[in-house]
């Protein structure tokens, strides 16, 4: 891999994970406008725990307690932490049953450009009417167990490409009246446990695979995944404060109209 594809790749995987525009639409599109050759699976694997390794980071206070907390609520004492633990735990549940009824459909008969130009559309529409309409104030320590088999579910929705994990997550939040912050955190926290399990069951599929290992193109990827991500989750949180959804909405309607003009 050149030096340029490693780096383009990186920043994009990195930004896209954790913005509501749909990675896969832009890992798809990016080698449609350079012309560069797919970049393998041990390098996607890189990229995706660069953004894991970023998220863990930022949250890493957060995560310390809630994971005290939840040891504490096994012996039966519970507080706000621990529930949002198990949030972030039960939560994961839709998407991992719905990844292994429908994970080879996805990748096969779901991955073409024009299902994640409607995706991008869609769901982007969504998010803007939601935004505008349902926005509130609750938090994410305010998590009841309906909400959360509801984000979940909103989740599990997220394996239709173009529909962007963390878009859909942060529109079931808006629309059950949590504010822009605490939606966008709850998405973040919600993505360690995939994250984590698209990376054992890709570095699976890689072992078994025996494909030779760019080992210092997957350094340098890890490197800036994990940097561009980590500034996007900084960024982002403050941004959707003041301005809202609407940029990212105009953004995923634009590049679902320009998928639809390259490809049909």
């Amino acid at each position: 891999m050149e030096l340029l594809q490693i780096i383009v790749l990186a920043v994009v995987q990195g930004v896209s994970e954790f913005l509501p525009v749909s990675s896969s639409a832009h890992l798809i599109l990016v080698p449609v406008l350079t012309n560069w050759d797919d970049q393998g699976l041990a390098f996607d694997v890189a990229l995706h725990v660069g953004s894991l390794a970023a998220v863990v980071i930022y949250f890493r206070h957060e995560i310390l307690r809630m994971t005290v907390s939840w040891l504490r609520s096994l012996r039966g004492h519970g507080d706000a932490e621990s529930r949002l633990a198990w949030a972030v735990i039960f939560g994961t549940i839709p998407v991992g049953l719905a990844g292994l009824a429908f994970g080879d459909q996805v990748e096969t008969v779901l991955r073409s450009p024009l299902y994640l130009a409607a995706g991008l559309i869609i769901f982007g529409v969504v998010l803007g009417w939601v935004d505008l309409r349902y926005r509130g104030v609750r938090d994410e320590y305010s998590l009841t167990w309906k909400s959360v088999l509801f984000i979940g579910l909103a989740q599990a929705v997220a394996l239709f490409p173009g529909t962007s994990r963390s878009g859909i997550t942060m529109t079931a939040a808006l629309m059950l009246g949590f504010s822009r912050d605490a939606a966008a955190r709850f998405s973040f926290l919600l993505s360690i446990p995939v994250i984590l399990i698209a990376c054992a069951l890709k570095t699976g599929e890689l072992i078994y695979a025996s494909v030779p290992v760019e080992w210092t193109a997957m350094m340098i990827g890890v490197l800036l995944s994990g940097i561009s991500a980590w500034l996007c989750i900084y960024f982002f949180l403050a941004f959707i404060k003041r301005v809202g959804m609407m940029p990212f909405v105009i953004y995923r309607i634009a590049l679902g109209l320009l998928l639809l003009w390259l490809f049909l």
